[in-house]
């Protein structure tokens, strides 16, 4: 044990020791046990488990007479090889230190294994119950493994003897195709790696440039509790309970027991018999589709005689073909020859029928009937002309007259009388003279159906003032004599 000095440099008094502070004793007291005990091996019974939210975690180590404290902080949780949990007896390695605030010694854990065979199997059923409690061990979770499949994912050690009697075994009895996920299966990383094949098989696509397996085998050669306690993690249980493809596990031999078997979807108690779960045998299948065809033609063969002699027994109860060909021949003989002299007497009594009313037909029988209408037709034929022929004065009287107006409205009929029509370069009539501008083109069409262009020139005047009137007035003919001139 080391000494303890106060870490003032005053010189004590010769009668009285220098007084300690508070904050000086706890931290020299936490330093020396820190020194003293900087690596500890510790056996004890874990109890009060606390799982804080920043990820540490804090329990209490007890054995019958006392108790200390424990911490694991953050980053060594990940690496503890087992869960710690309340009343499992363990043994932890770390070392001791003093938490000054509170004047507590506790341990800083740094590893931790359960102590014996015993509280592993412990802990094994705790797990066990709970997991079974959340349903993943019921038998409707269980998927069907496939009967015929063309690639088979196997998870085990590449090196092992297990891998090559698994490969030898289903070469013997199925043509498939065998993908291999090498991992290890014991040790702390064995439930590591061997989750992440389950899931990296699992998450394979079938047009994948490798493809998805339609069964997995987990397998691993037999061995001790410790060598076989990877496949009792919890977390590889939840990958394989959350795998979509169904799993066969096949860990240790027949009386090993892992937690991944109440999981999976099929228990192997080997390696080879999963192989031969996994697959079927060729032979076996040939032989059974051969006694399956030889069955169906079998079958086959019984349904046809059977259905030979129905037909057979129902022939036998029908009349034969010729008897009843020569049946019919015989009425029709039978009738063929009364045919000619049924026709005889039939064309016999027509013409006894048409010589009787021959007498009373003449042509006056159709000539009265014609004269009669003839008659009646003439005479509507007297009342309707008068009426038709006044109808017919009436429409020409109207006719004349709507061609009388049809001559006045006639824009064409004034050009016969010298006058001349002038329309725009558009086609619009032009009635107006001041409604023309200078140099604007204009059209005149003539009594003789001749139009010719012309063009405006000058500024319009006012025909009302007397100037204009002047200009535009002709000159007045002189008067003619009223004296008789000779005529010789």
């Amino acid at each position: 044990m080391t000494d303890v000095a106060p870490e003032s440099d005053a010189p004590a008094d010769e009668g009285n020791a220098k007084p300690y502070s508070v904050s000086e004793l706890a931290f020299a007291l936490k330093r020396t046990l820190e020194d003293a005990y900087g690596f500890v091996r510790l056996r004890g019974e874990i109890s009060k488990v606390t799982n804080h939210a920043n990820g540490h975690v804090y329990l209490t180590l007890k054995d019958e007479r006392a108790a200390i404290d424990g911490v694991v902080w953050k980053g060594q949780v990940r690496g503890l090889s087992i869960r710690p949990e309340q009343g499992l007896e363990v043994i932890v390695t770390g070392k001791i230190t003093a938490y000054p605030a509170g004047s507590r010694y506790q341990i800083v854990i740094e590893t931790m294994e359960a102590a014996g065979v015993g509280a592993l199997l412990a802990q094994l059923e705790r797990l066990k119950a709970r997991l079974a409690d959340e349903g993943l061990f019921a038998a409707e979770r269980k998927q069907p493994l496939p009967s015929t499949p063309a690639v088979v994912g196997v998870i085990t050690s590449p090196t092992g003897a297990v891998i090559r009697d698994i490969l030898h075994r289903i070469r013997d009895r199925w043509p498939c195709r065998v993908i291999v996920w090498p991992v290890v299966v014991q040790g702390d990383a064995a439930a590591g790696q061997i989750a992440a094949a389950i899931r990296g098989f699992d998450a394979m696509t079938a047009d994948g440039p490798i493809p998805r397996p339609d069964v997995l085998i987990v397998a691993r050669g037999g061995g001790s509790v410790e060598d076989l306690w990877a496949f009792n993690d919890e977390g590889l249980a939840r990958a394989v309970a959350a795998c979509t493809i169904p799993l066969i596990s096949a860990v240790g031999h027949e009386t090993d027991t892992t937690l991944i078997d109440f999981v999976s979807d099929r228990r192997a108690p080997t390696p080879t018999a999963a192989a031969e779960i996994a697959t079927p045998i060729l032979a076996e299948l040939k032989a059974f589709v051969g006694d399956l065809s030889a069955r169906m033609h079998r079958s086959g063969g019984r349904a046809v005689e059977d259905r030979r002699g129905r037909v057979q027994a129902a022939g036998r109860a029908l009349t034969r073909i010729q008897d009843t060909v020569e049946l019919a021949v015989q009425r029709f003989g039978i009738v063929a020859g009364r045919l000619a002299a049924g026709l005889a007497r039939n064309a016999a009594a027509h013409e006894r029928d048409l010589v009787r009313i021959s007498s009373r037909l003449s042509p006056l029988l159709l000539q009265r009937p014609q004269a009669v209408q003839r008659q009646r037709l003439d005479g509507v034929a007297g009342r309707l002309r008068p009426g038709v022929l006044r109808g017919l004065e009436r429409a020409t009287e109207r006719l004349g007259a709507l061609t009388k107006l049809y001559a006045s409205v006639d824009p064409d009929r004034p050009l016969q009388r010298g006058f001349a029509r002038v329309t725009r370069a558009d086609g619009s009539i032009v009635h107006a003279g001041a409604d023309l501008a200078s140099g604007e083109p204009v059209a005149i069409k003539f009594g003789d159906q001749v139009t010719r262009q012309a063009v405006i020139e000058g500024a319009a005047t006012d025909a009302s003032s007397p100037k204009a009137a002047s200009r535009a007035a002709p000159p007045k003919p002189k008067p003619a004599s009223t004296a008789q001139g000779d005529l010789f």
